[in-house]
């Protein structure tokens, strides 16, 4: 037996790999490098693990908290309590103190002073950061940096992360910066050796190494968005930044001279312009589409209201764009750095007058990447506009997640036709004629040659060859046709993900980043009795398999991040013979879903209406 298996041996209970750590900082304070060189450093030993990081809109000042959480099973969605705290903020440390369970771990930095009556029911590891720092020479622009730095060596060491795997981390942390890296991994070691030397372990949560997760990679849902929009074919990206959209596009600025960069001329394909407001992003992206560009926009909620007028646009002259939709809390500014699930009734219908819209809903960095791709190919086929709603939760925390699988395929532009296309097409060709009876008409774009290229892109009446209109006839059945076109759609859209329990006759039904969340809650309450199917909506208008699902369950619950039950109206007007069955739980406080909350409202309401606890 090695020391650490006899150490491991020693403390009743042990936990392995099994954990939340909360660590609790001051915005703006330089933390952020340490909080990644402690999730890298689990990643590298083969943990499935998520990071939250929960901060406030003002830049610098405010309590932050970093969330990781480490989970040999794999559940990565938030717990609503702390395993480990790494408290180096005073002025929340009794608050942040309440969320340690009997049994917890409190690792505290020497300026915060503990109250006399300390919990006996923990464990407590002081780290003497002030004097540690006192003693090393370090340029003084440094210093904060630096004692951030120095606890990842003390918590790592406790417990039980290995040298090699922090070397790892930094390395990574560090890639093309060998000095950086060294005064890094040496200020790490000096905590890790301190901490060796002075604290005995006496609490029950251990790390050690599992498989590696050589399929794997860590990232975020903006990033990934950003990544799959460029492997799309996207062209043109116009925008205005807004939290927490901005990192997507962000992203996609950083990539664009290494993925898109044409060989010859060493240009890049690829044009990302910031514009003077939402308006005028989404107004540049429409004009980049209507001229032949795949082109997109992001933002959130707010941006996305200044935007409805040039949806209706984009909708009524058919013109492919693409709209990321990253939310956070409303109404009004609400809360820009918390997340929510609130924008799905606005962009279901977004526009004046009749218009429905295609809904893509990722609820995985692996489908942000995905989708990213495929809303090119929808906008391109039903020239349309195509939302992909994301949120914070997704776009802007880092997530364990598979190698995204490249598109193979080749990308599909729809009924796009140039000089020989249009030789080739009836001699009665107009714009907005339906020659195919799919709703569907043929498009041309600027540079075609061609003279029966030429129309007008017109917002307001007109008719199938885009002349102005003010018949009603003309105006019935453009719209008819633009809804039977969209009505179609639904065989080329993200079918749902369902999960099977064990002869369950009640189905749980979420989207997007509720996921983990859900998945977990699922086994939770199979374990307290309660047999579940859950099914995770992925895109809207719903098809068959969403119909089918609810019709099987002789009740759902739809559990959503938004206070009025969004999905499940959508669903009741989607699936109205069967609105009945659904019943909406909502979780409105601004923080991703917890596991326990749904099972305990899930158990609860199935005692308040059908008086039953298995």
């Amino acid at each position: 037996m090695d020391e650490d298996q006899k150490e491991q041996g020693e403390i009743a209970e042990a936990i392995i790999n099994e954990f939340c750590m909360t660590i609790c900082t001051v915005n703006g304070s330089g933390t952020g490098t340490a909080k990644n060189l402690l999730y890298r450093a689990l990643f590298r030993m083969g943990i499935p693990t998520s990071w939250k990081n929960v901060f406030p809109s003002n830049i610098k000042g405010l309590p932050t908290w970093f969330v990781i959480r480490s989970s040999a099973k794999g559940y990565l969605g938030r717990v609503p309590y702390d395993d480990i705290i790494v408290a180096m903020n005073s002025t929340t440390f009794l608050e942040d103190l309440t969320y340690l369970p009997e049994g917890g771990v409190l690792f505290y930095a020497d300026h915060i002073k503990l109250p006399e009556s300390i919990r006996q029911d923990i464990a407590c590891y002081p780290m003497p950061i002030k004097t540690l720092m006192k003693e090393t020479e370090v340029p003084r622009n440094l210093k904060d940096f630096m004692e951030n730095i120095l606890y990842v060596g003390i918590v790592g060491e406790v417990l039980g992360i290995t040298r090699e795997a922090l070397r790892e981390a930094v390395d990574l942390q560090f890639v093309g910066k060998p000095e950086v890296a060294k005064s890094n991994y040496d200020m790490i070691m000096r905590g890790y050796d301190w901490a060796a030397a002075n604290l005995e372990k006496k609490d029950r949560y251990f790390v050690r190494q599992m498989p590696p997760l050589a399929d794997y990679i860590l990232t975020d849902g903006n990033n990934a968005g950003a990544l799959g929009s460029l492997f799309g074919g996207m062209q043109f990206c116009s925008w205005y930044p807004i939290t927490p959209a901005s990192s997507m596009v962000e992203s996609a600025i950083a990539q664009v001279s290494k993925l898109r960069k044409d060989p010859v001329t060493g240009k890049n394909t690829c044009v990302i312009l910031q514009v003077e407001d939402e308006l005028a992003a989404l107004g540049a992206a429409i004009g980049a589409g209507w001229a032949g560009l795949r082109s997109m926009t992001s933002t959130s909620g707010p941006g996305l209201s200044l935007m409805t007028e040039n949806v209706g646009l984009a909708y009524f002259t058919e013109t492919p764009v693409v709209i990321w939709d990253v939310q956070r809390v409303g109404p009004s500014t609400g809360l820009p750095t918390r997340t929510a699930q609130g924008d799905l009734s606005m962009v279901y219908n977004l526009g004046h007058g009749d218009t429905s819209h295609m809904i893509l809903i990722p609820g995985s960095v692996n489908e942000c990447f995905e989708f990213g791709w495929k809303a090119f190919d929808l906008a391109d086929k039903y020239q349309t506009p195509i939302f992909v709603i994301s949120d914070l939760d997704l776009g802007m925390n880092q997530w364990i997640t598979r190698k995204f699988e490249y598109p193979n395929r080749p990308i599909d532009r729809g009924k796009l036709l140039w000089e020989e296309g249009l030789e080739n097409v009836s001699p009665d060709w107009g714009r907005y004629k339906d020659l195919d009876g799919d709703g569907i008409p043929y498009r041309t774009v600027m540079g075609n040659q061609n003279p029966r290229s030429a129309y007008f892109a017109r917002g307001t009446g007109h008719d199938v060859y885009g002349n102005y209109s003010e018949e009603p006839k003309n105006w019935a059945d453009m719209l008819s046709r633009i809804g039977r076109k969209l009505g179609c759609c639904v065989k080329d859209l993200p079918k749902p993900v369902i999960r099977k329990g064990k002869e369950a006759r009640i189905g749980i039904i979420g989207m997007g980043s509720t996921d983990p969340a859900l998945i977990e809650a699922q086994d939770l309450l199979s374990e307290a009795g309660i047999e579940v199917d859950y099914m995770r909506v992925r895109s809207i208008p719903v098809d068959t398999m969403e119909r089918e699902f609810i019709a099987s369950h002789e009740r759902c619950y739809v559990l959503e991040l938004n206070r009025d039950g969004q999905l499940c109206e959508i669903l009741k007007l989607e699936v109205s013979e069967y609105s009945q069955k659904l019943i909406h739980i909502s979780d409105i406080g601004g923080l991703p879903m917890t596991a326990i909350w749904a099972r305990d409202n899930i158990m609860a309401h199935e005692k308040e209406r059908y008086g039953k606890t298995n």
